[in-house]
């Protein structure tokens, strides 16, 4: 019984095959597979495709889907965001990994209080949790109801307005329950404040 040397085998008969399947796996996943779901998605869900971006007379004021540092009384204020180099970041989505009893997550979570605090002193209510610890993508949109009802008084007051009439603006940004039954009910805080700008007569 004779066989053929390995030596003997050509080389070509190894690299063709594998610089043909190196293209042909580029040419779908590099190429043809980004094409086919970019153009799907544009044809299927624009919106999002195009970042969600929400427009308030012909002007992007941000998206629906990435948070914002909102820091005067007169807003709502979102999630903090751990990202660098600044807050909500959409290039550098993270949390910051610190645990509860990591000693610059307590002293960060306190300076959270103190700020909430500082802006609505007569405020005695327990702070939702949510105001002072970052969720893990540093980009999160929304607050939960809870957040945005503890923040009510304050805008009310800095905005001369009827506390009922910023409730009632809360309850109508609400969303439920995704399919009735994953997570809780939240707001989304840009939508919120320019619900809150539209109200008022004021324009961002």
């Amino acid at each position: 019984m004779s066989s053929t040397p390995l030596s003997a085998t050509p080389i070509s008969s190894t690299i063709r095959p594998a610089v043909v399947l190196f293209g042909a796996l580029t040419l779908i996943c590099g190429v043809l597979y980004p094409f086919a779901v970019t153009g799907i998605g544009a044809v299927a869900f624009p919106d999002q495709v195009g970042g969600s971006i929400v427009e308030v007379a012909g002007k992007p004021v941000g998206s629906a889907l990435i948070g914002q540092s909102f820091s005067s009384p007169q807003y709502f204020w979102g999630r903090p965001s751990a990202t660098g180099p600044m807050p909500n970041n959409g290039a550098g989505s993270g949390g910051s990994n610190f645990g509860a009893t990591n000693p610059a997550q307590i002293e960060a979570v306190k300076g959270r209080i103190e700020a909430l605090r500082a802006a609505d002193p007569a405020n005695t209510a327990p702070i939702p949790v949510d105001l002072v610890t970052a969720s893990a993508s540093g980009l999160d949109p929304e607050i939960s109801v809870a957040a945005a009802q503890y923040q009510a008084g304050r805008v009310a007051s800095a905005r001369h307005l009827d506390p009922a009439k910023v409730r009632g603006l809360i309850e109508a940004k609400r969303s439920g329950q995704v399919l009735g039954f994953f997570g809780e009910p939240r707001v989304n805080v840009l939508a919120l404040n320019l619900a809150l700008d539209a109200e008022t007569g004021r324009t961002r």
